[in-house]
């Protein structure tokens, strides 16, 4: 019987990973090989985000991420949380002094000088996040076009490398770190957790994407709501999904993420779901997900 994999002591052990901006030619290869999946005609750029803690935001974002690149597609994930459990999920170095998201969105460096391979599934990409970031909310505020630092970035990078998505992680909160990521990005996947309170929260996320729609980013749409932590055996959570989809009808996913222990467990091993257990219900949620969301691509 094969052993269960052992936490990781250092994340980050073994050879030195290159940034993007070193592995042009590698990414050429990358974007010819036959996909699983179907590719969208241009980047999706989607932001996952909810203020509401707890609600699997960044296991979303990983194992979404994991999922398109197993699918044969390109994936830049951006961590824009200074926790960066994105970054060590997907087993990307963001100790203090790593250069990444703050230095893109404070000193106006390019994506691919610092975003870097991850060895969690083919064709993924990281914009790794550090601590440094908990103090950009408040260096944003007296920067010129504070909220469209990260727009010019993407921008920059589509110049010379396109993927089918970019992914940004966000913090729980509606700072200019997440408004950054909302006026980049040109769909929104809400996460909602299948517990009281699921829609707490949420009426003020949409006022804010409608206030970036009229005033910042008239692209942006709520395209994906994600019912997370579902437990067949309550009667609750079967309350909450039905409510959800009476809210959001064509929006919600028909998959649904369920309540997993190889779900909690992955972050442990610094790895996502679906390298640590793919064939486990979590693991399959993710995939099956990840399939939906690409069926989508318009």
């Amino acid at each position: 019987m094969s052993q269960s994999p052992q936490p990781r002591a250092e994340l980050f052990e073994g050879p030195e990973v290159r940034p993007l901006a070193m592995e042009l030619d590698d990414l050429e290869v990358d974007v010819s090989r036959e996909t699983i999946l179907p590719r969208p005609s241009q980047s999706r750029l989607i932001v996952i985000a909810n203020q509401k803690g707890g609600v699997g935001k960044t296991t979303t974002a990983v194992n979404i991420a994991a999922a398109l690149g197993f699918g044969g597609l390109s994936v830049l994930l951006i961590d824009m949380d200074p926790q960066g459990n994105a970054s060590t999920a997907l087993g990307v170095d963001h100790r203090q002094g790593i250069r990444g998201t703050y230095e893109v969105l404070l000193d106006g460096d390019q994506i691919e000088w610092h975003a870097v391979k991850s060895q969690e599934a083919p064709g993924l990409w990281v914009l790794p996040a550090t601590i440094d970031l908990a103090a950009a909310e408040l260096e944003l505020v007296s920067v010129a076009g504070r909220e469209r630092r990260m727009v010019d970035a993407i921008k920059t990078l589509q110049e010379s490398r396109q993927f089918d998505y970019i992914i940004f992680d966000c913090p729980p909160s509606l700072g200019l770190l997440t408004l950054n990521a909302l006026v980049a990005a040109r769909e929104i996947l809400i996460p909602i957790q299948c517990e009281y309170y699921a829609l707490e929260g949420v009426t003020q996320l949409l006022r804010t994407i409608d206030l970036v729609k009229r005033n910042l980013n008239d692209q942006l749409t709520l395209s994906t709501v994600m019912l997370t932590m579902f437990d067949g055996r309550t009667r609750l959570s079967t309350q909450v999904a039905d409510e959800v989809r009476t809210h959001f009808p064509s929006e919600t996913l028909k998959t649904v993420i369920p309540r997993s222990v190889r779900i909690s467990e992955a972050p442990s091993y610094g790895q996502t779901v679906i390298t640590y257990h793919r064939a486990s219900a979590g693991g399959q949620a993710y995939m099956d997900a990840a399939a939906e969301i690409a069926a989508r691509a318009r």
